[in-house]
Parts: structure tokens; C-alpha cells; sequence
């Protein structure tokens, strides 16, 4: 889902845990570095109030599930592909959104970016609640939409940019819970407010996580990054004092400096030889992951259900079922990042998101009107199809596809992929109630299992584990996998063996 996510950090690489690197004194003096404790509550509280966008995220692109059972009858009767393009015209803007938050957050910085787009937010969402046709109804989803993209692509970037190397995965991974849980809320709100269809106020509560972020960024300083890229190296060093532990704040300065002076690269260098095994595996993954089915379940599980026979109140109770699963799958799927690695969840969860699809297409099997036992299964299917996307493929894409570039590479090469999921996800969404009207939801749900399938096979042969090991052996499995070798074996063997494994 672009639940799913956005760019990712665009920062320079560190050296986890290096004792070495760490007793040395700061380079270049500098203001002393805080305690670890107090570290970690600046660093955590920094990255909770920013994955406030997070939540806003998953709120608005989860809020319209609901709202669409309420909206087919408010303006006179909308057809099939008028509620489509209800909900797929947030993704076009979150296309636009995106790539303008990446040129913005580079020219007035991180925070200023962040503080723009929750003002979005509020006037997206407003004009959402107060909307008196159907037309402005769409602009509003629009605008809503560009706050979500510029949310996807700067808060993870921000995240990135002030943890410390070794927390990095699970903090960033920190934006994916807040998305689920902005999804989850959603989910709730829809349910609390079924019995009056009060689908304008769905919309317009979203205001107040929007003002809430505005004043919480408020309170955070700079991206250390963007400030030494703007030559403003005392105010990084005072904002890395607060981020880092005793001694590795100069080297941190070194190696953004570092990194600087390398330059960004064009798309020219994205599509070169040596980038281009890693950027083939970015975008595919950012296309399985909507092609696999997630945001069909995000966005219409509610319609889906109620046309099936579910009443609306069951219909959205079910949905919160599944938000709440989708949340606790992802708070696993953060504290086993960085312990389990990131292949492992990401090939078992496709897995499991498989067994799913294929269960709701059985479940459909016996026509579309859904009661008693197969009412169940259908409802247990997404359950699992939506936790196993929580503990895998969700968090994994968003947070491999910062790891597998190099860094003179990594912003470019990243919004690719990341404009490939949003490019995805709208042609599912525009297409999916068409698209069940015509098949049925057994060919529907079947065709998405086999989509799956295919995505496995992708993953074992081509996505190498990227935990704790460096670009260099990255980049060297991803040119094995372009042989047909699988990563993680040494050159010349053949496909048949153990894969993956980190160094």
C-alpha cells in the first residue's frame, strides 16, 4: 500500500556499530554529544510526531472505503466507475505530490515541507466535508492526494535523516505502523458513524491529525543532512549533538560531506549498467505490491462485503477487523526488521497473502451472495491476505528500496519506484469494481493469487537480503540474480541452493 509508504531516506550511508568509529572524539570539535537515553527520546519523539503524515496517509486513503457506501446514492446515483474515480484520483495526485515534495523538501527543507503539506492536508479534507457536488468532490480527493504523496515521500526522508544508523530500519518502518494505524482509525470512524452516513464528517476529521502534525513539526529542528548541503554546518553539528551518541557526530559531518561532494545523479545514471539490476528490482516490487491486490482490499472491502449480502454496519465492523489485524502485523513486522532480515518476511508474507487470495476466491465460488460459513471464510481470507501484506511486503518494499541503491543514485532511483507504486496502485484501483462486475469476485481474487505466485518467484530469484550488509555486496547479488544465479551464492553456482542469507 503506498500504505504503504513513500521515498525513503536519502541519507548517507553509516557504519553501524562501529566501537572504533565511536570512541573517536568529534571531528572539528562541536558541541557536545547527548546522553544514549536522551538520544533516543528526541530521536523517537521526532519520528512519532512526523509519522503523524504517516497517519494522515493511511486515514485519507483508508477513510473513502466507508464513505463510498454513503457517496453511490448522494449525488444522484453514481455508477461504478464515478466511486473509482473517487477513490483513484487521490493516487494521481499523490503522483504529483511526491514529486514535488522531492524538489521542494531539496530547496526549503525537510521541515518547512512538512509543515506545507499538513496544510494541504486541512484543505484538502475540509473541502472534502463541505463539498456540494460531486465535481468539487473530486478536486478535493485531488488535493487530499497531493498531501499524500508529499507525505509519503517527505516523512520517511525526514525519519531517515535524523535516526541513528543502527534504529534506522525500525524507525523508518515507524511510518509504515502510523500509516495502518491511520488506516485502522479510519476504518473505526467509518464504522461509529454508519448509522447516520455521515460520510462528510469521515472526511473532515482528518483535520485535526493535520493540525496536530503542523504543531508538532513545529517543535523538531532541521534535517542535519539538508543543513550541511546548504553549507550550515554549526547548526547541523548542534542538531547532530542531540541525535547521536559522544563521538560520532564529527564523522557524521565527514561522511554528509562526503557524500556531497559526490553530486546527485541524473536519470542518465539511474539507467546505467551497474544501477539498473537494482532499479529492476525496486520498480517490480513497487508493482507487485499493488498488483497483488492490497489497496483493493484498503479501499473497497466495505463495498465488496455489503454487495456480497453483509449490512453496511457488518460490512464496516468487518473492515475494522481487518484494519486492526493489518495493524498488529505491522508492529510485528518493525521489531522483526532488523532481527529476522528483511527476505525472509517478505517471501514467507507473499506466502501467506497467496493462501488468502486463494481462500476469498473459494470463498466466492458459490456466487456472489455470501452467508453464513462462506461469509466467514471470505472475511478470514482477507484477514490473512491483509496480515501477511502487514508483516511483509508492506514495510519490506518501502524499506529495501533505501537500501539496495548507492547513494549518489538513491533519490533518483527511489522516486522511480515509488512513482511506479503510485502508477500501479491507480490503474488496480480505477479498475477493480469494473473489473469484478465483469469476472466475479472468484476471478477476481484468483487472478490476484496467481499475481502472487509470480511475485514469489521474482522475490527468491532476484531480491537479495540486505540486513547488515554493505551496497557492495548488494549490488554484487543483484548482478548475480541478473544471470540467473540467486543472491547470496557465489558466482557460477547454480539456481538450487540455500538463498538469501546475510552476510
Amino acid at each position: 500500500m503506498a500504505t504503504s509508504g513513500g521515498n525513503g531516506p536519502s541519507e548517507p550511508e553509516h557504519p553501524a556499530g562501529n566501537p572504533a568509529a565511536e570512541a573517536n572524539p568529534p571531528a572539528g570539535g562541536g558541541p557536545a554529544a547527548a546522553p544514549d537515553a536522551a538520544i533516543m527520546r528526541r530521536v523517537t519523539g521526532g519520528a512519532a510526531i512526523t509519522a503523524l503524515g504517516g497517519l494522515l496517509f493511511g486515514y485519507d486513503t483508508g477513510v473513502v472505503s466507508g464513505a463510498l457506501l454513503f457517496l453511490r446514492t448522494q449525488f444522484g446515483g453514481l455508477s461504478n466507475f464515478q466511486l473509482e474515480l473517487v477513490t483513484s484520483l487521490l493516487l494521481v495526485g499523490a503522483m504529483a505530490g511526491a514529486l514535488a515534495a522531492g524538489r521542494l523538501s531539496g530547496r526549503i527543507g525537510r521541515k518547512p515541507t512538512i509543515m506545507i503539506t499538513a496544510v494541504v492536508f486541512v484543505l484538502g479534507v475540509l473541502l472534502a466535508a463541505v463539498t456540494p457536488t460531486y465535481p468539487v468532490l473530486l478536486i478535493a480527493r485531488f488535493v487530499i492526494g497531493l498531501a499524500v504523496g508529499s507525505s509519503s515521500m517527505v516523512v520517511p526522508l525526514y525519519i531517515g535523516e535524523i535516526a541513528p544508523p543502527r534504529f534506522r530500519g525500525g524507525l523508518v518502518s515507524l511510518n509504515q505502523l502510523a500509516i495502518t494505524i491511520g488506516i485502522l482509525i479510519s476504518y473505526l470512524v467509518d464504522y461509529g458513524l454508519s448509522s447516520s452516513g455521515d460520510w462528510r464528517l469521515m472526511f473532515g476529521l482528518a483535520a485535526i491529525p493535520a493540525v496536530l502534525l503542523f504543531g508538532g513539526i513545529l517543535t523538531q529542528r532541521e534535517s542535519p543532512y539538508w543543513l550541511i548541503e546548504r553549507g550550515r554546518d554549526d547548526e547541523a553539528r548542534s542538531v547532530l549533538a542531540r541525535l547521536r551518541p559522544s563521538g560520532e557526530v564529527g564523522r557524521e559531518v565527514a561522511e554528509i560531506r562526503e557524500v556531497i561532494s559526490q553530486g546527485r545523479a541524473g536519470l542518465r545514471e539511474v539507467l546505467s549498467r551497474t544501477v539498473r539490476p537494482a532499479l529492476a528490482v525496486g520498480v517490480l516490487m513497487a508493482v507487485f505490491q499493488q498488483m497483488t491486490g492490497i489497496n483493493t482490499v484498503i479501499y473497497y472491502a466495505p463495498s465488496l462485503l455489503h454487495d456480497a449480502g453483509l449490512g453496511q454496519s457488518s460490512a464496516l465492523l468487518a473492515n475494522a477487523g481487518i484494519g486492526a489485524v493489518n495493524v498488529a502485523m505491522t508492529i510485528v513486522a518493525v521489531r522483526l526488521l532488523d532481527r529476522a532480515g528483511r527476505r525472509p518476511l517478505l517471501i514467507r508474507g507473499s506466502a501467506g497473502m497467496a493462501v488468502g487470495m486463494s481462500a476469498a476466491a473459494l470463498a466466492f465460488a458459490g456466487g456472489t451472495h455470501l452467508t453464513g460459513a462462506r461469509a466467514a471464510v471470505a472475511i478470514a481470507a482477507l484477514v490473512v491476505y491483509t496480515g501477511s501484506f502487514a508483516i511483509g511486503l508492506g514495510p519490506v518494499f518501502w524499506l529495501m528500496i533505501s537500501e539496495i541503491y548507492p547513494q549518489r543514485v538513491r533519490g533518483t532511483a527511489m522516486g522511480v519506484a515509488s512513482l511506479a507504486n503510485w502508477a500501479a496502485n491507480f490503474l488496480v484501483t480505477i479498475s477493480f469494481l469494473t473489473l469484478l462486475s465483469a469476472i466475479g469476485g472468484t476471478g477476481v481474487f484468483s487472478l490476484f493469487a496467481v499475481l502472487t505466485l509470480v511475485a514469489i518467484w521474482f522475490f527468491v530469484r532476484r531480491v537479495p537480503e540486505t540486513k547488515g550488509r554493505s551496497l557492495q555486496a548488494i549490488e554484487a547479488d543483484l548482478r548475480r540474480s541478473q544471470l540467473l544465479e540467486r543472491p547470496g551464492e557465489p558466482p557460477g553456482q547454480r539456481p538450487d541452493g540455500p538463498v538469501g542469507h546475510a552476510a
